[in-house]
């Protein structure tokens, strides 16, 4: 005769409890919906799309500039193309990233407990500064130089230079491949879950469902066709 089996307590292991998070942070059928509500076709919401589109051929790009060399992009047609396609593409994500935020500044997107969302996005833009600075410092030419010597003054007046030495291209170019990237890609995951659970920011005037502006007069149509039916 066997032993009955024993009760496992709920959400003991990693795996339990990492799956019990993830069904919490998002929930279900929000992680990638099919269905968005009528106003998300409006232009205002394609900036974020774009956003994370030209951020994506950022990272690819630079991820190929980085396998080159530092001066890859100096000696070869494809390194220069390569770069190319690097700087418009960060071109791109902030044009579209600086109309994403104003259009939801306007839209008041902190609404309906959006408060956080909102920040992580201008964090993100902050973040995004930086990295881009970095990268001018990276370009290995004289306008880099001259970018460097022009900011080290201001640096060093805040007590920044002590740590974050422009003049050092090793130390810049590390900034920029690993460290400031990696505060991008993780305010950027955080940004996306938080409207992957709360949702797009709808219109300050749109109507919820079942909802009626104040003033009209009641929608009876649907009732009095129920009525009709026999």
């Amino acid at each position: 005769m066997t032993a009955p089996a024993r009760a496992t307590t709920a959400h003991t292991t990693l795996t339990e409890r990492l799956r019990t998070r993830i069904e919490h942070t998002v929930p279900q059928g929000q992680a990638l919906p099919d269905r968005q509500p009528a106003y998300v076709r409006s232009w205002v919401y394609v900036f974020g799309v774009l956003t994370l589109s030209a951020f994506l051929v950022v990272l690819v790009s630079g991820a190929i500039l980085a396998v080159g060399g530092l001066t890859w992009w100096h000696t070869s047609s494809v390194g220069h193309f390569v770069n190319s396609l690097h700087l418009w593409s960060v071109e791109i994500f902030f044009a579209t990233m600086v109309i994403h935020l104003w259009g939801k500044f306007w839209m008041a997107a902190w609404r309906g407990g959006r408060g956080l969302t909102w920040v992580t996005g201008v964090l993100l833009f902050l973040a995004s500064i930086g990295t881009a600075f970095t990268g001018y410092l990276s370009q290995t030419n004289f306008d880099s130089e001259w970018i460097s010597t022009q900011a080290k003054d201001g640096l060093n007046a805040v007590g920044i230079g002590a740590f974050f030495n422009v003049l050092n291209p090793g130390q810049m170019l590390l900034w920029h491949v690993v460290l400031l990237p990696f505060v991008v890609g993780l305010i950027t995951v955080w940004h996306v879950v938080l409207v992957r659970r709360h949702g797009v920011v709808p219109p300050i005037d749109a109507v919820a469902p079942g909802e009626t502006v104040p003033g009209d007069a009641p929608d009876l149509s649907t009732a009095s066709q129920e009525e009709a039916r026999p």
